[in-house]
């Protein structure tokens, strides 16, 4: 009981912390693009498809490579770009479909609410979210997040976070 009553008394900014007291948490390190493209690939390969990840990061902070390495893991060959001002992307690879969906210029969810709640429940979709606060309600909450921290200028801090259930995506330890 009092566990409760100190999560509600939680201020907004610690969402993610609070939830991710729930989930298993691992961080790793990235000195280079490529390094966060092969984070990004190690990930892909274990995709089996149904899965959802939010990725948090700050303008530039590395989201697209890291999903120019999920959709490589994943075994597309598309092209993989930035869905900013598309809005949402779509990488096959065999049976499975990934959806890229971008929504930093959305300021309020309208028909994109829809489109993703239509989209979640298929079990050869892995959907792929950057700026997610806006369709939050929408989320699953067992998902994959994903934020990217840049501490020094090519360094990135990658720290994943999710339910034990989708724990076969965390990157091995070391």
């Amino acid at each position: 009981m009092v566990c409760s009553k100190f999560y509600l008394r939680l201020p907004l900014s610690t969402r993610y912390y609070t939830k991710a007291m729930h989930n298993l948490i691992r961080t790793v390190t990235s000195d280079s693009p490529e390094q966060t493209e092969a984070i990004g690939a190690q990930i892909g390969a274990k995709l089996r498809g149904g899965e959802t990840i939010e990725l948090i990061s700050d303008l530039g902070g590395g989201k697209t490579t890291l999903v120019h390495g999920l959709a490589s893991g994943l075994g597309s060959s598309d092209a993989v770009a930035s869905p900013s001002f598309t809005i949402s992307r779509q990488y096959q690879a065999g049976k499975l479909t990934m959806y890229h969906f971008d929504f930093y210029r959305l300021t309020e969810p309208g028909i994109m609410a829809n489109e993703l709640a239509e989209i979640l429940p298929d079990p050869q979709a892995i959907i792929v979210i950057e700026w997610g606060t806006i369709v939050e309600n929408v989320l699953p909450g067992e998902r994959l997040t994903i934020r990217l921290e840049s501490p020094a200028e090519s360094e990135r801090k990658i720290t994943l976070s999710c339910p034990a259930k989708l724990s076969y995506l965390l990157p091995k330890e070391g």
